[in-house]
């Protein structure tokens, strides 16, 4: 009979509980591998891939500028501003967007 030291016990080789004796019995934890995709826009790493202009509010632009933080414009575009807005078209969506807003009755 053949004993085995491991570090949470001994474990006997004819012992049908063992780890060591089935290691195929399914009682570990599986790893399901999931491959990695990187989506990275052609921006020059910039921020403005799109060229446009885009509606967000003036106090988030501010605490961008301090912080670095990204700021989510109204059609949802996620970006840190950098650049001068007036050398932009705007956006299409936001303003759209921006138009239905004031247009709206609440």
């Amino acid at each position: 009979m053949a004993w085995h030291a491991i570090v949470d016990g001994v474990y006997d080789d004819a012992d049908p509980v063992s780890p060591l004796s089935d290691p195929d019995a399914g009682t570990g934890t599986a790893v399901l591998e999931r491959p990695e995709e990187k989506t990275q826009l052609d921006d020059g790493g910039n921020g403005d891939a799109d060229r446009f202009a885009h509606y967000v509010s003036r106090d988030r632009i501010q605490e961008s500028k301090l912080t670095g933080r990204p700021v989510v414009a109204l059609c949802g575009k996620v970006w840190v501003p950098k650049r001068d807005p007036s050398q932009y078209p705007v956006c299409p969506d936001c303003k759209r967007i921006y138009d239905e807003m004031m247009n709206s009755s609440f």
